[in-house]
């Protein structure tokens, strides 16, 4: 199993920035490949940043140029720097560890809200 505690969520202005935290514990490993998604209410959870099985990167188009997405070598910690922030950026902010091999073994944060209002 794999725990995961996302922290960093808050309330932010337009064209403000934050940084998501996400503490992965438990059978973590280098077999898992992290991201975050985030989910608005009323509508389905989406992919925001995560990285593929081969370490590259995919990001949302509405994201890209705006969010990175990095993670430390042991993949205790991952981070998504959040720049430029629009009100449509506004969800609770979920992250994720996706084992390779077994895709059964699929795990998820409790979620951190992003507000981005005035």
């Amino acid at each position: 199993q794999v725990q995961l505690v996302e922290s960093g969520g808050g309330l932010v202005q337009p064209g403000g920035s934050l940084t998501l935290s996400c503490a992965a514990s438990g059978s973590i490993s280098a077999l898992h490949a992290m991201g975050w998604y985030r989910q608005a209410p009323g509508k389905q959870r989406e992919l925001v940043a995560a990285f593929t099985n081969s370490g590259t990167t995919n990001y949302a188009d509405s994201v890209k140029g705006r969010f990175t997405i990095s993670v430390d070598n042991a993949k205790f910690h991952t981070y998504l720097r959040m720049n430029n922030l629009k009100p449509e950026d506004t969800s609770v902010y979920y992250c994720n560890a996706r084992h390779m091999l077994i895709s059964s073994q699929n795990f998820w944060g409790q979620g951190t809200q992003v507000t981005v209002s005035s």
